[in-house]
């Protein structure tokens, strides 16, 4: 599925090198064969990419992709506010960026970089694009067209403030979204994991059994027929309900009774028997809540934690991590902590500052080896 709307570019265009920029200061400097890491391109994001993709081979390089563009708002984004302004308000604070594309403009503007942004992405690759739910699902249609359908894995939905008392007339909106897409079947994946709170381990665990221990159960067998192997045969003489099979291989069905870990109900059907040791972590849901920090040092900066999850689950120590919209660089420094190697972009001079404030007043055990490198279009 396109979204059809005019002066769209193709992507043979937008990958020709023909008319690529070249970096400044980058003329000596190999980026394919140098390990990268800690790069600050100050520019335009689409004119540093397509120089990257052109000039320094750097074609299939990022292993991980995390963006969070203008969301198409009309604000003025000011260093120091909490709050943003209008387009047309006279405040004097330093503008950190102008989020003034609306429309087709707007997702023609996205659907360039992330043309750009897909042509350097390995193949095991992730993308994670931070958007609010304004304009995110015509931006989904965009990631569809460039990534293919069958490479979107989850529309995340990202808890961002509390409850909000606004008198307009609707529901209040405490949440924007991140959209999570692959370049191809074979990504990079590390299982995040959380733990379970006191009161649903509580709630899960309502047995105890005669040693006193809290435990609870589950079925032996799952829905569905199956017409080969031995999930659909009978088992110590029992056949699996009518439409299901059993869960686990007859050889572990006898492990599991030996244990003592099967439990009978009164009507003869088997269960399994889990205990609290064996389950204190649970796997991470598509709603998330990471509160955005009040009194930002940079507009619209995001949570730490956040993104050290996406960090840690979609790549690998050493990988090669891209924020062509890094702002005050907080995922540039997320990527530091979780020692992966980075590439940051901005064309705002503001968002270069405080980016390179940050680096500069970082703790020297934070940034061991070399130093961050900044390179201009």
């Amino acid at each position: 599925m396109n979204l059809d709307y005019e002066n769209k570019v193709s992507s043979s265009e937008l990958l020709n090198p023909a008319g690529a920029k070249k970096i400044k200061d980058l003329s000596g400097v190999d980026l394919s064969k140098e390990k990268i890491n800690r790069i600050l391109f100050s520019g335009n994001n689409l004119e540093v990419m397509q120089s990257l993709v052109a000039h320094h081979d750097m074609s299939g390089k990022v292993d991980l992709v995390y963006i969070d563009p203008p969301f198409a708002s009309q604000n003025i984004f000011r260093i120091g506010k909490s709050r943003t302004s209008t387009i047309s308000s006279s405040e004097s604070d330093a503008v950190a960026y102008s989020d003034s594309l609306v429309g087709a403009e707007y997702l023609e503007f996205i659907r360039q970089r992330l043309i750009l942004i897909r042509e350097m992405m390995s193949d095991t690759g992730s993308i994670y694009l931070h958007i609010d739910y304004k304009i995110g699902h015509y931006v989904k249609i965009i990631m569809d067209e460039v990534f293919g359908i069958k490479n979107f894995k989850n529309d995340i939905t990202r808890i961002k403030c509390n409850p909000k008392n606004f008198s307009r007339n609707g529901f209040g909106n405490i949440k924007d979204m991140i959209l999570f897409y692959t370049k191809s079947a074979d990504f990079t994946w590390n299982e995040p994991r959380e733990s379970r709170e006191s009161s649903e381990m509580d709630r899960l665990f309502n047995k105890v059994d005669e040693n006193g221990r809290k435990y609870t159960t589950n079925p032996l067998h799952a829905p569905g027929e199956t017409a080969n192997g031995e999930s659909g045969k009978a088992w110590n003489g029992l056949m699996p309900p009518q439409g299901r099979h059993w869960r686990y291989s007859h050889a572990v069905l006898n492990e599991l009774e030996e244990a003592d870990l099967i439990e009978w109900s009164k009507t003869g059907v088997p269960r399994k028997k889990i205990y609290p040791e064996d389950f204190t972590t649970k796997r991470v849901q598509d709603i998330w809540e990471f509160k955005d920090k009040p009194n930002p040092i940079y507009p619209t900066e995001k949570n730490l934690d956040m993104l050290k999850r996406i960090i840690t689950t979609s790549s690998n120590v050493d990988d090669l991590v891209l924020d062509s919209f890094c702002g005050s660089g907080s995922l540039l420094f997320a990527a530091e902590e979780c020692q992966r190697r980075w590439i940051g972009i901005d064309e705002s001079q503001e968002a270069i500052r405080v980016s390179q404030q940050r680096f500069d007043g970082a703790q020297e055990s934070l940034f061991t080896g070399s130093p961050v490198k900044t390179f201009s279009l």
